[in-house]
């Protein structure tokens, strides 16, 4: 029988991987197209270790996800959204009813 779990958390780990070599995609465009961006993981994350008896701050939440402090990584990675990155974000916010 297969362990779901375990299956899940593989799964995660490698959407995780892949999310930390992806930096050239931005939590504005994974909003904009999926409804979801790093940060969104990571508030998952700590509530899920919260759930389980064990919780962690946001801080730690979010550099179990991007790998790094937050705070660094943005400075590496993260450059102002453009104007049309706003608007697609509104847009989006509006058609999913956020």
């Amino acid at each position: 029988m297969t362990d779901n779990t375990a299956l899940e958390a593989a799964a995660f780990r490698r959407l995780v991987q892949h999310l930390q070599q992806r930096s050239d995609v931005q939590n504005i465009d994974l909003m904009i197209l999926a409804g979801f961006c790093r940060n969104c993981l990571s508030n998952w994350y700590q509530e899920a270790a919260e759930a389980a008896g064990t919780p962690i701050g946001k801080d730690e939440a979010r550099e179990r996800i991007y790998g790094m402090p937050f705070a660094e990584w943005k400075r590496l990675h993260q450059p102002d959204a453009t104007p049309e990155q706003l608007a697609a974000f509104e847009a989006a916010q509006r058609r999913h009813g956020a």
